[in-house]
């Protein structure tokens, strides 16, 4: 999964990168920082391939991974730049975006828009990726129109059709209405496909708050969303996060139970991550390796088994499913067979999280 994070200028943005990924990117912006991008790649954490490392004393041990791209926003607001410039194959690469929401008082940081209203600046930062896509369409509807006038005869319906389906879609974005929610034919939807529009990506909006104080959400800020779109949450005081990510693991826990914070800003980003791009993990087990795969919710089992190599989809034959908790109980796969808790299942079968699969292919 790649996330990339976006926000306003003095939101926090890197701050929120380093939390995430026990990152020291600088941010402070000296020396041009502030222009620069950042990568880090954040192993899930999962439990289930602990224990199931101590059950098949596995050489190694493959958690599902995220990369998060720290990706550089406009320098000024005086006018709409868009967020993307020489990072837009970057941003359209992307899974989903982190959109980092300042919501923390400091006077020493000036906010670029002088005063503190995360409503605004939300709506700014989705103003932004809508404007970003406008222009893709629109220079796309001048390029099929110009086409248009030297096609052939042959080719100009194929082109009639793309060019409807992009002024559909540039009409919709002109409303306000994300790519991600449009009302859209499955021909239509293969057409934008192609344009890797950053509105039909999921958003997470992370409020960077205070380090005490309450923490804000979505609902209060009265924000005029379209019908359908719905915003992943989650908050986290990203200089704290920053500060403790930076501590060793029993430094950290130490601090934590003083402070009473249960779980890490990465825990409570990850979690909010899979839900909202409805996201669930299933597991392979075996003495070469135990590793945790990271699907769409509902996915079929032969589409499951295209995750780990592509020749899996048309050399797939059923897959052998036992749920972990059963296969924890069980203490092997072969009781878990005695028990009747192994399934064997076809292609059409919806994968849960938890599952632990073997694939049966002809490769």
């Amino acid at each position: 999964m790649d996330i990339g994070i976006i926000g306003l200028p003095q939101s926090g943005k890197t701050t929120v990168f380093n939390a995430l990924t026990r990152g020291n990117a600088d941010t402070s912006g000296a020396s041009g920082s502030a222009t620069e991008m950042h990568l880090g790649v954040v192993k899930v954490p999962d439990s289930r391939l602990e224990v199931l490392s101590g059950m098949y004393n596995p050489r190694k041990v493959v958690p599902a991974e995220i990369k998060y791209w720290d990706v550089p926003g406009p320098e000024s607001l005086a006018k709409s730049q868009g967020i993307v410039g020489r990072y837009r194959n970057i941003l359209q690469s992307a899974d989903a975006f982190l959109v980092v929401i300042r919501a923390f008082e400091n006077p020493a940081v000036v906010h670029p828009m002088e005063t503190l209203d995360p409503g605004r600046d939300l709506e700014t930062m989705l103003g932004e990726l809508t404007f970003a896509d406008l222009e893709v369409m629109e220079r796309a509807t001048e390029r099929l129109e110009d086409g248009m006038n030297k096609a052939k005869p042959a080719e100009r319906p194929a082109m009639v059709r793309q060019l409807e389906t992009v002024k559909k879609v540039k009409g919709g974005l002109e409303e306000g209405i994300p790519m991600r929610v449009q009302q859209l034919t499955d021909s239509e939807a293969a057409i934008v496909e192609n344009y890797q529009l950053l509105t039909g990506k999921p958003v997470i909006v992370a409020f960077n708050t205070d380090e005490d104080g309450e923490d804000p959400s979505l609902e209060p800020l009265g924000l005029d969303l379209p019908a359908g779109v719905q915003l992943g949450e989650v908050c986290l005081s990203a200089k704290l996060e920053a500060e403790l990510a930076l501590m060793s693991d029993e430094e950290e826990a130490e601090f934590r139970a003083d402070l009473g914070l249960d779980e890490s800003a990465l825990t409570r980003v990850i979690r909010t991550s899979y839900a909202t791009l409805g996201l669930i993990s299933f597991l392979t087990v075996g003495p070469d390796e135990v590793r945790a795969w990271s699907v769409p919710d509902g996915i079929g089992a032969q589409e499951a088994a295209g995750t780990i190599h592509s020749d899996f989809i048309r050399g797939f034959i059923r897959a052998e499913v036992i749920p972990y908790d059963d296969l924890h109980r069980c203490g092997n796969i072969a009781q878990g067979r005695k028990e009747g808790a192994l399934r064997s299942e076809g292609k059409t079968y919806q994968v849960k999280d938890g599952d632990v699969i073997n694939f049966l292919v002809n490769v």
